[in-house]
């Protein structure tokens, strides 16, 4: 009796022993989590990404940096850009981004960059904004004037020599469509090495192949009171553009007062080095919950 009675008292010390050991787990797995959901970086809630593409390029040139946006649990949009005009853009860019509820970080990509510079005007939600390989505009600023700035831009020279010009129904006198050539073979040197230094060249013409055109009357039309007077910036300079040359964007950025982050790549770095575009992305996102 003695030794079942020792054995009991055993079995009930070795039962309390573990059930502390299991609720000190639990406690600890508790204060895990709680640290994991209120890091000093949580001020409240994750804002919408909001992605606008340039001139012969279409939402999916994106896909790089949506993807690793969705995997840090970001919600993301990348509405079509319809590339027919800086103020006819901007608004229908303005008009999506009042669909939105919350905080917004919005980012453009080459002429991408003038609209997003329009469309937040006015609008309290956009807390954040991201030029990647961009136009950051001055007010009264045109496109065309930029590229011509300062030397590099490949986008200078005689139209006729790398641009398809289409009449499209309903344009203005003197307005088409622009696209960027491309041969029978459907490659194009003017594409690969200008728009699209740096791209694999099997990438290159599929991009190629699917552009959409830009009116040429968008890129001399002026830019109208910049959003980035008012609303803190961040710019992604590619060292090797082709498009816009490199020392312009940077003179654009510093005007902005962006934090600048450089890369060497050309003008589609979104696609050659989205790692990077996505870093600058979240550092913005992350300043636009703290602030």
């Amino acid at each position: 009796m003695r030794f079942r009675g020792t054995r009991l008292r055993k079995s009930r010390v070795l039962a309390a022993a573990c059930a502390l050991a299991v609720a000190g787990v639990m406690v600890s797995a508790t204060q895990v989590v709680a640290q994991a959901t209120t890091t000093p970086k949580d001020h409240g809630p994750k804002p919408t990404i909001v992605l606008v593409h340039g001139a012969w390029a279409d939402a999916s040139s994106w896909n790089p940096v949506i993807s690793r946006l969705q995997h840090d649990g970001y919600t993301v949009a990348a509405p079509p850009n319809p590339l027919r005009g800086v103020d006819y853009d901007a608004q229908t860019l303005k008009n999506y981004l009042a669909t939105i509820q919350g905080p917004v970080v919005l980012v453009g990509h080459s002429y991408g960059g003038v609209v997003i510079t329009n469309a937040a005007v006015g609008n309290p939600n956009v807390k954040a904004l991201v030029y990647d390989d961009a136009y950051i505009p001055a007010k009264g600023e045109t496109v065309f004037q930029i590229n011509a700035a300062q030397p590099g831009s490949c986008v200078t020279a005689d139209p006729s020599t790398f641009l398809n010009l289409v009449q499209y129904p309903g344009s203005p006198q003197g307005d088409y469509d622009a696209y960027l050539k491309v041969a029978p073979n459907g490659a194009y040197p003017g594409f690969a090495d200008c728009f699209a230094n740096g791209v694999p060249s099997a990438q290159a013409r599929l991009l190629a192949a699917g552009q959409r055109p830009f009116a040429v009357s968008a890129g001399s039309e002026p830019s109208g009171t910049p959003a980035w007077q008012t609303i803190h910036s961040w710019a992604v300079v590619g060292t090797a553009d082709r498009v816009i040359p490199p020392a312009e964007q940077l003179a654009m950025a510093t005007r902005a007062g962006a934090h600048i982050t450089k890369v060497k790549a050309g003008h589609l770095s979104l696609i050659t080095h989205p790692g990077v575009v996505t870093d600058v992305i979240l550092d913005a996102a992350r300043a636009a919950v703290s602030s």
